[in-house]
């Protein structure tokens, strides 16, 4: 990157000194098929993940990103290695013990449209997640302007949304809608998998935004699953660049982006078009 964008002043970088681990991984692998069928879609990945850091994780579709995302969400099996949460082996055997990892971990997905309950209303998807947290006895009047608060960070308007579906909503709005979601539940950790790809260009910024308002209100890690490198190096502290199930490189933003030492990395670089150049289309 020639001219890279200039990083947003205003945000702190992640000082691991004073912050403790919240999620950390050792020898993750995740393995698909048998035989000459196997498939090893995450390979021996460490990771470890700091309380109100930005982390981006950055491949090519393939790469094993949105994989290695399941395992950490427990919505897959590791096949080897382990997970750590907030220093202690993960536990999620059964339902409950599920719910109450669920509570601090939580996502949002690159296709809003497989994310959301078709049966469920809208009224109904914001107050389970008020529910998750406790307020199940809130009175009626108070979960409303809980649901109005969460809605109005996203600017969304509650009262046009009510008794409507997930489904009636653009993607846009519905990936706003999950963002609403996090702002009621308030985790300790989320995962965005491609949180703007379904948001037109000059709203992006905006959703960004909110999500690190989200991490600098309640410390929030922030875990970005993305192929756009201009993104990881916008938002993140760190960030990890994934090929073929493995990380390949890692370290802060502006020594991976700026300083690459791998050659895959310096690819994925120079794939991102730049318009002050003349691009070159030989190798598509």
């Amino acid at each position: 990157m020639n001219k890279p964008m200039n990083k947003p002043v205003d945000r702190p970088m992640s000082m691991h000194a004073d912050r403790a681990i919240c999620l950390s991984t050792k020898g993750l692998t995740k393995v698909f098929g048998f035989g000459k069928n196997k498939t090893v879609a995450v390979d021996h990945v460490d990771l470890e993940l700091y309380e109100g850091e930005v982390v981006s994780i950055v491949g090519e579709s393939g790469s094993g990103k949105t994989t290695l995302a399941k395992m950490l969400l427990g919505l897959s099996n590791e096949t080897e290695g382990e997970v750590y949460y907030q220093g202690k082996r993960r536990d999620i055997r059964g339902q409950r013990k599920k719910r109450e990892y669920w509570k601090n971990i939580q996502a949002i997905f690159q296709d809003p449209f497989s994310s959301f309950n078709t049966f469920n209303k809208i009224d109904s998807v914001l107050l389970d997640c008020i529910h998750l947290r406790g307020g199940r006895n809130l009175p009626q009047a108070k979960k409303v302007e809980l649901m109005t608060e969460a809605c109005s960070f996203v600017n969304l308007k509650f009262e046009e949304l009510t008794n409507k579906y997930p489904f009636e909503l653009s993607g846009g709005q519905q990936q706003r809608l999950m963002i609403a979601r996090v702002f009621l539940l308030k985790p300790k950790i989320l995962l965005a998998d491609e949180p703007t790809s379904m948001i037109d260009a000059s709203s992006r910024a905006t959703i960004l935004d909110m999500l690190m308002q989200l991490r600098d209100e309640i410390g929030m890690t922030i875990i970005f699953i993305t192929h756009d490198i201009g993104l990881a190096y916008y938002v993140s502290d760190k960030v990890y660049i994934m090929e073929r199930g493995r990380f390949v490189e890692s370290g802060t933003a502006d020594r991976v982006i700026l300083h690459p030492q791998e050659p895959y990395t310096k690819r994925l670089l120079s794939d991102v078009p730049k318009i002050y150049e003349e691009w070159d289309l030989s190798t598509v």
